[in-house]
């Protein structure tokens, strides 16, 4: 019975890195307690008794904060924020985040957890602080329309200011479900957006039909010039008259004149 205990003991003293993680390893006793000052890397080490090591993920991960009973932790984790005037909104945000290898020990020394406990933590209370104080500064309708990538993407950078010196950084957020407002706000909203489509159609049609009756406007009045030169032309130079009849003559003399009437294209020297 000694062989197969002398066998498991060494095993049970020991934990492994997984690949794409750092370890940090944590010593609870003896001189050398407390949180080594280098990451580990991927592979096996000796854990004594009162020895720990956490992993932190090197490669981009991700997390989604929903309202869902059926995502990632199955409780409701929506974000609630307000917009300037005070109106209720709620959302899921997703977040891309890893960890910086060489800061990984100064993380764990900030936050004393292991990765999911800082998601859901302080990761999480950082995300719904700057949601509250970027949204705060705009109204339902930028909210909801032009600005909505624009407010996710200033929290984004704060949250990213904030983290990155322990060495997490926070690559982006991402809106994880339409924003929520209550209903009668968003008729009114929709109602709105309905109305200025509406209004933008019939200003295009109004100026549709300006530029067409500008366009014969300015066909008539180019036929009208046209005809105006060139009758002054041929006022001013009856010959021309002449010579475009003559043009068109077919050769032929009437039969029949009447009285003493000059013949066409005749003149008298």
């Amino acid at each position: 019975m000694l062989i197969p205990l002398i066998a498991i003991v060494p095993m049970s003293s020991c934990s492994r890195v997984e690949p794409g993680h750092v370890g940090i390893k944590v010593s609870n006793f003896g001189s050398s307690a407390g949180v080594s000052d280098h990451a580990l890397g991927v592979g096996w080490y000796f854990t004594p008794v009162g020895t720990n090591i956490y992993e932190y993920p090197i490669y981009t991960s991700t997390y989604a904060w929903t309202k869902s009973s059926t995502e990632q932790s199955g409780n409701d984790e929506e974000f609630p924020f307000q917009d300037r005037n005070g109106l209720n909104l709620s959302a899921d945000v997703s977040v891309a985040y890893r960890v910086d290898p060489v800061k990984a020990p100064i993380l764990f020394q900030k936050y004393r957890i292991d990765m999911a406990g800082i998601v859901a933590g302080p990761l999480r209370n950082a995300v719904r602080s700057a949601l509250n104080e970027e949204a705060a500064g705009l109204g339902i309708e930028e909210i909801y329309g032009p600005k909505k990538a624009a407010l996710l993407s200033a929290v984004q950078r704060d949250v990213a200011r904030y983290f990155e010196p322990v060495g997490l950084h926070v690559e982006q957020l991402y809106w994880a479900s339409n924003i929520r407002v209550p209903d009668q706000v968003l008729s009114q909203i929709n109602t709105k957006i309905a109305n200025e489509q509406a209004a933008l159609a019939a200003q295009a049609n109004v100026a549709t039909v300006k530029a067409n009756a500008d366009a014969r406007i300015a066909d008539a009045e180019g036929k009208a010039k046209a005809s105006q030169i060139e009758g002054d032309a041929l006022r001013a130079n009856p010959a021309i008259l002449r010579q475009r009849a003559i043009e068109k003559w077919d050769g032929k003399l009437p039969t029949y004149s009447a009285g003493s009437g000059q013949l066409p294209f005749i003149t008298e020297k």
